[in-house]
């Protein structure tokens, strides 16, 4: 039984109370008996609320299935669907105009470009690495990626390979000549930098001197001015900080003094609480709030092994510049810049519940809820910082909070509802608290712009994902035939225009200068060469975000912010007439990606319902026995992708669909999880932790819980995994904390 302290009708798990009592509230000048009294009324008041936007869910849900059993195959008639979807309440009204009037948010949000990462709230090394990884050695991410290749002797394993660096050299400069380039000549003529007048002062080879092409690129510098140690360069928005020093290696070998150049790369960060942990009871929960509040104090401190060494790992401060000509918000002369990451929080959404709170009559309470209040409550650490704390996070006293899978405008005003009676307990101005919209499930992206005018004075994040929506695409229309295979959903007529629509909805309603209008994730931490190539696409499409799997991944995705000017971009969209558009892509959007004709070969649908189980069981394996939520999985392929839940949703419901429509039978599956088992326990051979599968599959939880987001995917609301995932890992805890007392 879990130790329990009663607070007014909430019955609190007792660590989880003495966390907030001894560690939260003391610190925020919020009375206890004030703080538990407004908890409990905010549950009393928004529970009813919240269980019935999920009825309407499977309301809607049921009435979808009716649908496609009757009308089976794909969609004939788009009006009529499009009809019938406005009858059943999944269509929304759109308001006529859409002003967005969200106030006080963060450069790195509002007017800025650049990489984002998402990161585990519960890995305290990863959330550390995360916030730090701001400003990213250039020289590092490619002499140590696939960015460059080992032709010619140009290695990467081993003690330093001068070969390799000259490489890297060489691919920087070009970099800079592209970015930043100089009036007379190329960064590689380049032997002396200094600084006159505030401007840029740059020697060549040949004696004589040049500047930059656009003098205010220049923002600042460090050291001396005859000699600067830094160079600090802006283009479209982020920094380039050119690092001279001729006393390491790589400085000493270069004309020019320069030993790195150092980019400022993952600009915001979210940690999460949601899809890529596993958090499932108030143990869990204390774990995940104590790294929220460590990393917005400034105190959160990891130490890390490195063989003999051990490492200490703090947050970065902040970076001071002398000012140059092109410094804006300069004080005293000097030039400030925010030496971490902007940092969001991803709340869990609306569906689950948690047993780290429950009421009087023994009920757990909605975990979105149970998020709202603690998050933000450690959030007034960061807004309310003493001016003698020199790591902060916002600037602007916002507090950002990503909502996931939600559905509707109704839903998104429930969310900034919560927000709002969050704000009154704590006695914060109104809209504090901004919102992050994900855009990932098949009913939002149809309603997301009255979703973003739900909640206008809110939102300071749109972003489109993938997994999770094609998971979605794939339950909503189960019944109207068999799915196209995995690989080919991103070619689908829907997705397309999801990823188009996404962006234009965001800027039609005002988004620009005041959110980020966000792309998804880049899952192969190891594939950098091909990232580099592929994801430029991202800001080309308007979008002044998009997520990568790594600060090293965060690097080289900076490089497509200086190649390409987001806010340009946007600007022209935005004169453009994009209605008559908007509206094709609304038929597009609703397209159910059903096969025409399937006539899939036997080995094509193995070979498929083998990529199916393994994604599967690679990922469930760790989530259930070791309580990972998000880490480097190794595909059927053997080609480590940075996974957490929504894979499983995808894959699942995906072989769901294939058994509901008879393209593979059950004892095919079970064959295949078996085959799969085996391959996925070969491949965590080496993890000491790691509790193989076979052959006595049938006592391995993990195996078990693999099972059931299958042959139970038709009945998950909306094929979501949470429920199924929670309830075996619980066992898992209880299991080992029985062994523990035993």
């Amino acid at each position: 039984m879990t130790a329990r302290t009663t607070c007014n009708s909430l019955q609190v798990a007792t660590p989880l109370y003495h966390f907030i009592e001894d560690k939260v509230l003391p610190g925020t000048g919020i009375k206890s008996a004030d703080f538990w009294k407004g908890f409990d009324e905010i549950v009393k008041d928004l529970t009813p609320k919240n269980a019935a936007l999920l009825a309407k869910r499977d309301r809607i849900q049921a009435d979808l299935d009716k649908w496609h059993k009757t009308n089976p195959g794909p969609i004939k008639d788009m009006a009529a669907y499009r009809q019938y979807l406005k009858e059943i309440g999944y269509i929304d009204d759109v308001p006529a105009k859409i002003v967005v009037t969200t106030q006080n948010v963060d450069d790195e949000l509002a007017l800025q470009a650049g990489p984002q990462l998402v990161v585990p709230v519960l890995n305290a090394r990863y959330a550390l690495n995360a916030a730090n990884a701001r400003w990213g050695s250039l020289y590092d991410a490619l002499y140590g990626t696939d960015v460059l290749s080992e032709e010619g002797g140009a290695t990467k394993t081993g003690a330093y390979n001068p070969i390799r660096g000259a490489k890297v050299v060489a691919f920087a400069r070009n970099f800079l000549d592209q970015s930043v380039p100089l009036a007379k000549a190329l960064y590689s003529d380049v032997v002396a930098y200094s600084v006159v007048d505030k401007k840029l002062s740059v020697k060549l080879k040949d004696g004589s001197t040049t500047g930059l092409v656009d003098e205010k690129q220049f923002v600042g510098y460090q050291g001396n001015p005859s000699a600067p140690s830094s160079v600090l360069l802006r283009n479209h928005g982020i920094h380039i900080d050119i690092q001279v020093d001729k006393s390491k290696t790589i400085g000493s070998t270069d004309p020019a003094g320069i030993n790195d150049v150092v980019l400022e790369a993952a600009l915001s960060t979210i940690l999460d609480l949601e899809d890529s942990v596993a958090v499932v009871d108030g143990d869990d929960k204390v774990l995940a709030y104590e790294n929220w509040l460590g990393i917005l104090k400034g105190t959160l401190v990891e130490e890390v092994v490195k063989g003999s060494k051990t490492i200490t790992r703090t947050l970065n401060p902040d970076r001071k510049y002398t000012a140059g000509i092109g410094a804006v918000n300069a004080k005293d002369g000097i030039v400030t810049l925010h030496g971490r990451s902007l940092l969001f929080l991803r709340n869990v959404g609306h569906l689950m519940t948690n047993p780290a709170i429950i009421t009087g009559e023994g009920k757990e309470i909605y975990e979105g809820i149970l998020d709202a209040v603690v998050t933000v409550l450690i959030a007034l650490y960061d807004i309310n910082r003493p001016a003698t704390q020199a790591i902060g996070n916002t600037r602007k006293g916002s507090v950002y909070i990503v909502k996931p899978k939600m559905h509707s405008a109704e839903e998104v005003a429930f969310a900034s509802e919560l927000f709002g009676r969050v704000e009154k307990l704590l006695g914060l101005p109104e809209n504090t608290v901004k919102l992050g919209i994900m855009d990932e499930e098949r009913r939002m992206s149809t309603n997301l712009k009255a979703a973003i005018a739900a909640a206008g004075a809110r939102v300071a994040f749109i972003n489109t994902g993938f997994l999770d929506r094609t998971g979605d695409e794939m339950h909503t229309g189960m019944y109207g035939g068999a799915m196209v295979r995995k690989g080919r959903m991103k070619i689908a007529k829907w997705f397309g225009a999801y990823e188009r629509r996404n962006v234009l909805a965001g800027l039609d309603c005002g988004l620009r200068g005041r959110a980020q209008i966000g792309k998804g994730m880049w899952p192969a931490p190891d594939l950098m060469k091909e990232m580099v190539e592929q994801k430029g696409a991202h800001p080309l499409a308007g979008a002044n975000t998009a997520w990568v799997p790594s600060p090293t991944a965060a690097t080289l995705h900076a490089m497509h912010y200086h190649q390409v000017d987001v806010a340009k971009i946007q600007e022209d969209m935005e004169k453009q007439d994009t209605a008559a558009e908007y509206e094709a892509l609304t038929d597009e959007l609703l397209t159910v990606p059903i096969a025409l004709y399937p006539d899939w070969t036997k080995e094509e649908i193995r070979e498929a319902l083998n990529n199916n189980c393994q994604g599967i069981l690679g990922y469930v394996v760790r989530w259930i026995d070791q309580g990972v939520g998000c880490s480097k999985v190794p595909d059927i392929y053997n080609v480590g992708l940075m996974e957490d839940r929504a894979t499983l949703r995808i894959s699942s419901q995906h072989i769901a669909n294939w058994l509901l429509h008879k393209y593979v039978t059950k004892e095919e599956v079970n064959e295949a999880l078996q085959r799969m088992a085996t391959i996925v326990d070969a491949q965590n051979a080496d993890d000491p932790l790691y509790k193989p599968m076979m052959p006595n599959y049938q006592d391995s939880y993990a195996y078990q819980a693999a099972s059931d987001l299958i042959f139970k995917g038709l009945e998950q609301p909306n094929g979501y995994t949470e429920p199924l995932l929670h309830a075996w890992r619980l066992k898992v805890k209880k299991e080992k904390k029985g062994q523990a007392t035993a």
